[in-house]
């Protein structure tokens, strides 16, 4: 449905993005994750045809974006971080001149602009003057208009940025309802948005897609899907020279790592496998009691998402295997 090869933009010297590169499926969700100035909005806009690119291609739909933009908008849905609202208008009249401006015939109007409301879950709201509107409503008025002319593919720009936690989980909920039957791209820097909504994800750096897929294929990867949370008990000291440098003794452990620990006399160590090797439980068991060091709990561990986000923006480092089968724009300062 969306297809981005090796797409660049450049102002001045100052790369913004550079050979990005990924692919969404019809139906899926797809989080385009990254710090802020990473490169997202500008990707975003050069997707839905508000932004020339220096180079490479992208499609939506089958249609190139630079050829047939046109086109390109037909198919495409977009709300931008900042929503593009007329706020003297009602919900309902906003909804028909956007519906009117985006090609949609007088006949099918009515009906798409009443989806919408539907879909969106303003119908109490449809007759209300837009400026009156919470920021949640008007988010949702946003999406309203991203989705009123029934796009395959749809774009959202940071959709829940200001939003209290029961806003955001409207918004969240409103976005799941959309896969399926259409393609979104949920562009944020927010790490639950991703694991709640997203069935895969793109991680962007400094301009460059850094990994490519699923949540718990990335999470996975990070530590071969292997690792073990303990609790221990003994001295410190003891814990210090001798328990953990036994550990780190052990074949493939990446490294051993003290947690802050909930009891002054409990020890709390994170054992890492190296990526793409496992961790043998009973082994480390078996070091613990040897250092004579009490064992209180041992327990699988996995990274999380906000472990996979730091390692890849972090150090930059792109994870093996990772890809599948502006804020982000620099000012004319930054671009000089």
């Amino acid at each position: 449905m969306i297809e981005v090869e090796h797409l660049s933009k450049v102002y001045g010297s100052t790369p913004a993005i550079e050979d990005v590169t990924f692919a969404v499926e019809p139906g899926e969700i797809l989080g385009f994750l990254g710090p802020n100035g990473a490169g997202k909005t500008t990707t975003m806009r050069i997707l839905a045809g508000y932004l020339p690119a220096s180079a490479g291609t992208a499609k939506v739909a089958g249609f190139e974006v630079h050829d047939q933009s046109m086109a390109v908008r037909q198919h495409i849905g977009y709300l931008p971080e900042t929503p593009p609202l007329y706020t003297d208008m009602t919900v309902e009249g906003f909804l028909h001149f956007v519906a009117r401006i985006k090609g949609v015939s007088a006949g099918d109007r009515p009906n798409r602009v009443r989806t919408a409301i539907d879909r969106c879950n303003l119908t109490e709201k449809s007759h209300t003057l837009i400026r009156k509107l919470s920021k949640g409503y008007r988010q949702r008025v946003g999406i309203a208009q991203a989705i009123v002319h029934d796009p395959p593919a749809i774009i959202l720009d940071e959709p829940t940025v200001g939003l209290d936690p029961r806003q955001i989980a409207e918004v969240r909920s409103l976005i799941k309802s959309l896969a399926g039957d259409h393609t979104v791209i949920l562009s944020t820097h927010i790490l639950p948005e991703v694991s709640m909504t997203c069935d895969r994800i793109a991680i962007i750096n400094k301009g460059r897609v850094v990994a490519t897929n699923t949540p718990e294929n990335l999470m996975a990867q990070l530590t071969g899907g292997s690792g073990y949370d303990l609790e221990v008990e003994g001295d410190a000291a003891d814990i210090q020279s001798r328990l953990i440098v036994f550990l780190q003794g052990l074949p493939n452990v990446k490294l051993v790592e003290k947690v802050a620990a909930d009891l002054p006399e409990r020890h709390k160590l994170r054992v890492v496998a190296e990526p793409g090797t496992a961790l043998v439980g009973r082994d480390i068991a078996a070091t613990v009691v040897g250092a004579g060091v009490g064992l209180y709990e041992m327990r699988r561990s996995q990274a999380t998402l906000e472990d996979v986000f730091l390692e890849l923006t972090t150090e930059e480092k792109p994870l093996e295997a990772a890809t599948d089968a502006d804020e982000d724009e620099p000012s004319a300062g930054e671009a000089a």
